[in-house]
């Protein structure tokens, strides 16, 4: 897989989208349903800003990279 995400687009996913979805579980309950949904979407943001790579992204052709991070 070909790295489709940007460094700002990772942080982003790693240290606000997936701390605001973990306190949305917490909220709502880890055990209860929308706890549950919460903390998955947590775990999807953190693996994708980990690896680098958005699968939703590749049917629709985008790139958060930007010029100077091309060269991976």
């Amino acid at each position: 897989m070909t790295k489709n995400m940007g460094l700002t687009d990772r942080r982003v996913r790693a240290f606000l989208v997936a701390p605001a979805l973990l306190v949305v579980a917490g909220v709502a309950g880890f055990g209860s349903v929308g706890g549950v949904v919460a903390t998955v979407l947590a775990g999807v943001m953190l693996g994708t800003a980990a690896v680098g790579t958005c699968p939703v992204y590749a049917p629709f052709g985008l790139d958060t990279r930007g010029r100077s991070e091309t060269s991976d």
